[in-house]
């Protein structure tokens, strides 16, 4: 348990980092609204689920992962095809996304692993950490297109 919100604090960290290194408004807010989730989520994994609460915590809801999927939409109609596979790096906001990114993952593995241990409190959970994942990829992607960076392609060798 513990893990798993010290994660989730250490990938809110990495937002105010990304934040901090773009000072773009309209990412701001995104990130603004991920961050806030991201204590949501941090409360209720800190919280065992066996001991009352003294409190009403705040939840996640549905509508907190479909605003990850239209965001996700609104970059993906600018951003061309993606034909290969791509090297985190080309631009150093981006690549602070794509580490948030990773660590995103490291708390949706714990997440998982906790709970098989013991239930969460919010079936979303573990869809919100997934789903925002693939939202720091496009956003890793997204800033490198509008910082006119360039992608790095990964080229197998054979």
């Amino acid at each position: 348990r513990i893990e798993s919100y010290g994660t989730v604090d250490e990938l809110n960290s990495f937002l105010g980092l990304l934040n901090d290194t773009l000072q773009d408004d309209v990412i701001t807010l995104s990130i603004r609204t991920i961050q806030d989730r991201l204590f949501t989520i941090g409360a209720e994994l800190a919280t065992s689920p066996v001991k009352e609460v003294k409190m009403k915590l705040p939840d996640l809801h549905q509508e907190d992962l479909d605003y990850l999927e239209k965001e996700m939409d609104k970059m993906n109609e600018q951003l061309p095809e993606m034909r290969n596979f791509i090297l985190p790096g080309g631009q150093q906001a981006a690549s602070v996304a794509h580490i948030a990114r990773c660590v995103c993952r490291k708390a949706e593995r714990l997440c998982v692993v906790l709970q098989e241990q013991e239930p969460l409190s919010s079936d979303l959970i573990i869809p919100y950490l997934n789903r925002l994942s693939d939202y720091l990829f496009v956003l890793a992607r997204y800033i490198t297109h509008i910082r006119k960076g360039v992608e790095i392609p990964w080229r197998a060798r054979i």
